[in-house]
């Protein structure tokens, strides 16, 4: 038998809709809007957020209804950043099946996720995830008796460069060569800056430096030893059917619910 070989192909400019690939969609997922639908999830999560949108047509936004999919998605597959749930939306039929997002439709980005969750305050998505608490209830797959607490310690979608003086707002490269220039050097290269700060005893204490697109995040040693912007995460876990039923987020706590991942 010969061996077959790789050829590039030059794909086509046109394909019927019916050529498109389509999904069942997963049993859970399908379950799980079935149960949603039923209980109005949209409409109630419409009515949560209708302060934060404008009552003029502007531009299109992401609906409340598939945003608050997408966070679901991101829990049950386990994504912790709003690329990673982008990019699950872009890449799974079934996940987009779940979301409503037509074979015509851009699944959207990590940025208008972002930018939605800042919209919507911590309020919204409490009333909405106790919404969600209260399903479970409701099913029976909540029952609240034996609680597990647990911690951990989660990435801020905030970057460590950008971290400025919280007494004189300036970066931590400008305080650097301030340092240097103090110390005698009038022009100090790249390098002397890195001397100098590795040469200091106290770096970046958490009550001198902030990032100013994530006030809240800490700077903190992760477990694999690298130092970043964190944020640390308690939750309480329903032992017998594993709903997580609380989490608090440095000094903002709000409610959470999930049923059974999928398997």
């Amino acid at each position: 038998m010969a061996m077959g070989k790789r050829t590039s192909e030059q794909a086509p400019l046109w394909i019927p809709t019916t050529e498109l690939p389509v999904s069942p969609g997963h049993p859970f997922y399908v379950r799980l809007n079935e149960i949603l639908d039923a209980a109005g999830f949209d409409r109630f999560v419409e009515e949560q957020c209708r302060p934060f949108y404008a009552p003029v047509m502007g531009r299109p936004s992401l609906a409340p209804g598939r945003y608050f999919r997408l966070l679901l998605v991101g829990y049950f597959e386990g994504l912790d950043s709003e690329r990673g749930i982008a990019w699950r939306a872009a890449d799974s039929l079934a996940v987009r099946h779940f979301l409503g997002l037509g074979l015509d439709e851009a699944a959207p980005d990590h940025s208008t996720i972002s930018r939605t969750r800042r919209l919507i305050d911590v309020e919204a998505h409490q009333a909405v995830f106790t919404w969600v608490q209260e399903r479970l209830v409701e099913a029976h797959l909540l029952r609240g008796k034996t609680l597990a607490v647990d911690a951990t310690t989660l990435e801020a979608n905030a970057a460590m460069r950008s971290i400025v003086r919280r007494d004189t707002g300036e970066s931590y490269q400008k305080f650097l060569t301030r340092l240097a220039v103090a110390s005698g050097l009038k022009t100090p290269s790249r390098e002397a800056l890195a001397r100098l700060d590795r040469r200091r005893k106290k770096r970046t204490s958490n009550t001198e430096w902030v990032n100013p697109s994530d006030p809240d995040a800490k700077v903190t040693q992760m477990k694999d030893g690298r130092t970043h912007l964190a944020h640390k995460v308690e939750y309480a876990v329903d032992l017998e059917t594993g709903a997580l039923v609380a989490v608090t987020l440095e000094s903002h706590p709000f409610s959470l619910a999930a049923t059974c991942s999928p398997r």
